[in-house]
């Protein structure tokens, strides 16, 4: 594809979202989409490494910095950015980002929102949450980002069905094969 459109993926950890994504589209250069950067607010995130072996450059961003966006609104800008991928980033979309990319921000929640969302709700507390109810469905919700958690239009769900005993972890592992499978189809058709 000539103009392949071009994201950032921002992450806290693992970034095993963004492993796939980046696997996928580097394989796939006929789905039209270019992984141009890698943003973490965790100078530690272990997707950093995965990134840069796969030659993918990365920002790590400060809190201090996060406030005013200078330095991550440069970096999005000269790698021209079209969409920002939201793959386990813990820290609230500042407004500045927001109105810099209206509906152009991408998040996953390991949940069927408007359940087991906002501020506090992420990782093993929402698969927590959902075994303490006793549910027997989870899943994801891919939805665009706005000033608040979790309250952007929603895009994409898929549930999955649970068993009784599930613990949360084995909730998690069922919810992540469902974010691995689907978020990058996402992607690619948006």
């Amino acid at each position: 594809m000539s103009n392949p459109k071009r994201i950032a993926i921002f992450i806290s950890g693992g970034g095993s979202n963004a492993r796939v994504m980046i696997d996928r589209f580097q394989q796939h250069p006929e789905d039209g989409v270019e992984v141009v950067l890698l943003v973490s607010n965790k100078a530690s995130a272990g997707g950093l490494l995965m990134a840069a072996e796969r030659g993918i450059p990365s920002l790590v961003v400060k809190r201090a910095d996060w406030a005013t966006g200078e330095e991550l609104i440069a970096a999005l800008q000269a790698y021209r950015v079209d969409l920002i991928v939201l793959a386990g980033f813990l820290w609230l979309i500042p407004s500045y980002l927001v109105q810099a990319y209206p509906d152009k921000i991408v998040n996953i929640h390991p949940a069927l929102l408007p359940k087991y969302g906002g501020k506090g709700m992420y990782g093993r507390h929402v698969h927590a949450a959902v075994k303490e109810a006793g549910d027997l469905d989870s899943g994801i919700t891919i939805h665009y980002v706005n000033e608040n958690y979790d309250e952007g239009n929603v895009i994409f769900q898929a549930a999955v069905r649970l068993d009784p005993d599930d613990s949360p972890e084995q909730i998690a592992a069922r919810v992540l094969r469902l974010e691995h499978g689907n978020y990058w189809r996402i992607i690619r058709n948006l």
